[in-house]
């Protein structure tokens, strides 16, 4: 069974632009196909969450999907603190059930391309929702590239096509971890050791999209720890809308 929030006001997202971000006007590189994003909320105190965790590592080996793990803290008073769960995380849930206007807030939680929620260990569930997210996403694309120069990690966003009403957009960078198993000693999964994978270790606004072609520059050396092995960049409207674009880099 699904843990369950009721509707919650959204409290603000707050993360600090990453040092070395500067914005320029550059050549594209190769553009990537359109992927379906999903993002797994979910919490080692959530005793439901485990079949969703294993099923995201399968999703995350689909070629046509971008899978990230974003742990909550809201269920840490159960008895055990989350080791990996970040506030901004529960918040840019709770952002998602305002956006939709549902309040529906719950581990384990699948969101597709930022629109649509399912239970995330309901592996048909998740099927339907990326077609549906597809067809509904399929005329708000955006060219998004991601390159790296040496020291520099180069993100560009296209134009959006002429006579296009156009929404601002925010361009998120979040830094990846592949796997991390965590042995649990407390709560409602005591005695077990979870592997989380393509775990979000930040996720930071790095720039604003209007309609106009926009390329950031980012120094990989601000980025880069051992706590990461990539990034994934998205593209959204607003903040908490739907995802117009996502592009990732696994191994830096």
């Amino acid at each position: 069974m699904s843990r369950l929030l009721g509707k919650a006001a959204l409290g603000a997202l707050t993360a600090a632009v990453l040092a070395g971000f500067s914005a320029a006007s550059l050549p594209a590189g190769a553009q990537e196909q359109p992927k379906a994003v999903i993002e797994l909320y979910t919490s080692q105190g959530c005793s439901s969450c485990p079949p969703a965790d294993r099923l995201l590592k399968k999703l995350a080996k689909r070629n046509d999907i971008i899978a990230l793990t974003l742990p909550v803290d809201y269920w840490d008073y159960l008895g055990w603190k989350d080791t990996l769960a970040s506030p901004v995380f529960s918040a840019r849930q709770r952002a998602y059930a305002k956006t939709r206007g549902d309040g529906q807030v719950y581990t384990p939680q699948a969101v597709i391309d930022g629109t649509y929620h399912v239970v995330g260990s309901q592996a048909s569930s998740i099927e339907q929702a990326i077609s549906r997210a597809k067809e509904k996403l399929k005329n708000a694309r955006i060219p998004l590239s991601v390159e790296t120069r040496g020291d520099t990690l180069i993100i560009t966003v296209g134009a959006a096509p002429s006579n296009t009403r156009v929404k601002p957009a925010t361009i998120w960078l979040a830094l990846v971890k592949k796997s991390i198993p965590v042995k649990i000693s407390r709560g409602e999964n005591r005695g077990k050791i979870i592997t989380y994978h393509q775990v979000v270790r930040n996720l930071t606004p790095v720039g604003q999209w209007t309609g106009q072609k926009v390329t950031i520059r980012l120094q990989k050396r601000h980025l880069q720890s051992k706590e990461t092995d990539g990034c994934t960049v998205l593209l959204q409207q607003d903040t908490a809308g739907p995802i117009l674009a996502a592009v990732e880099i696994k191994n830096w």
